[in-house]
């Protein structure tokens, strides 16, 4: 006699999502930094996904998946969706390493509009990061990011408009530039700052799909699109030929890979004891290299760091990791945290500073736990019962 019987297996795992967040989200600073403005998202979870075979199962499954020295350059990628606008989430990290002191400084601000106040016209959401990699002691780092706003924004040439266009940009591109030498010329004239200190310095201005990166030294930028990654920014140091052509043809020299045999850097603000007076060209310059990009769907997030992430870690490497990160719990902050650690297991020998910046939320995934399947035996009779038990017994 064969028993009738019906056995309802369960298993209930936990599934979280992550996808976009909706645009009414409220932002929630975190984070002791002043400029740190963080807004991570929290991801909605979603029902299981149901299925029934010959004997009855519910369960929820997923798989977690060189006249000029500077280089002004603009890549525009159109959009698919002309009306694509990032939304910015991010999150830094900063670690003395191995070195005695930490020598960097880092501004986070995910919503400018708050600092800028008057002085922001500008009708679409911006954002703005910088690293700054002291040498000589932090005098010129903490210098520069204290007075960041001053130095980066409040010039008379800010440009302002109601509409965002191609010349309105150029002109962005070429405040940007002005503001690094304004900044060198500053760190010249501070009293508090010694001509032999100085600093590296790498910025990203981002005006809703508009992506503004101004360099000068060897921090490096690093954007995610669809899985590769793109580098935004050239490490200025001797081993690099345009640069190593320009201070030849300006009269300097390479020595055991440094400059004059001193500094590993082509680029920094400050160092006025190398430098040639204000206003002539010299081998060691403040001018950056600014790239404007147009945002698209499928750039995914950018990665800022100083030397000291890069120094262990290929740009490929480091996105692969934030990426990952990503798809386990959506925080930036916990990215460059990760991103941090990973370069201290790989005995990096300075100072570590990372931004990680989203510009939208993964592909939608749900990540599994599992956990040990429950069984429960409904509507049996007692013969039924006895029967099932005695053919899981075997007998």
């Amino acid at each position: 006699m064969v028993a009738e019987a019906k056995i309802l297996c369960e298993q209930r795992v936990s599934v979280q999502f992550l996808c976009v967040p909706s645009s009414d989200a409220v932002p929630i600073a975190a984070g002791k930094d002043f400029f740190g403005v963080p807004a991570p998202s929290t991801p909605p979870a979603f029902p299981g996904i149901c299925g029934s075979e010959s004997v009855s199962v519910q369960f929820a499954y997923s798989e977690s998946v060189s006249s000029r020295s500077t280089n002004i350059q603009t890549t525009l990628i159109q959009s698919p969706t002309t009306k694509f606008v990032p939304r910015i989430r991010s999150g830094s990290h900063t670690d003395i390493g191995p070195r005695s002191d930490n020598e960097d400084e880092h501004i986070r601000i995910d919503d400018l509009s708050t600092h800028l106040g008057s002085l922001n016209r500008w009708p679409l959401p911006s954002s703005f990061y910088a690293v700054f990699d002291g040498h000589g002691g932090a005098d010129a780092s903490t210098y520069v990011k204290n007075n960041a706003m001053r130095l980066f924004f409040e010039g008379a040439d800010l440009p302002q408009t109601s509409d965002i266009d191609d010349g309105f940009m150029e002109e962005l591109q070429n405040f940007h530039h002005k503001a690094f030498l304004l900044a060198d010329r500053a760190l010249a004239d501070e009293c508090s700052v010694c001509d032999s200190c100085g600093t590296t310095a790498l910025t990203a201005l981002v005006l809703g799909r508009h992506l503004l990166v101004a360099n000068a030294g060897d921090c490096r930028a690093v954007l995610c699109k669809k899985g590769v990654a793109v580098p935004l920014t050239e490490d200025h140091r001797p081993a690099y030929l345009p640069e190593k052509k320009r201070v030849e043809e300006l009269g300097g020299y390479i020595e055991y890979g440094y400059l004059n045999g001193e500094l590993a850097v082509t680029r920094a603000l400050g160092d006025w004891s190398m430098k040639y007076p204000f206003g002539s060209a010299s081998p060691l310059t403040a001018e950056p290299d600014v790239r404007q990009v147009m945002l698209t769907e499928d750039d995914e997030f950018m990665i800022l760091g100083c030397d000291g992430l890069w120094d262990v870690m290929s740009n490929q490497e480091a996105v692969n990791l934030v990426r990952r990160e990503l798809r386990r719990h959506n925080d930036p902050q916990q990215c460059a945290r990760e991103l941090v650690k990973q370069a201290l297991r790989l005995d990096t020998g300075d100072n570590l500073t990372v931004i990680v910046v989203c510009f939208s939320s993964p592909d939608c995934r749900d990540f599994v736990t599992p956990q040990r399947p429950r069984f429960r035996c409904c509507n049996l009779s007692e013969e039924a019962r006895n029967k099932l038990r005695s053919l899981l017994e075997g007998n």
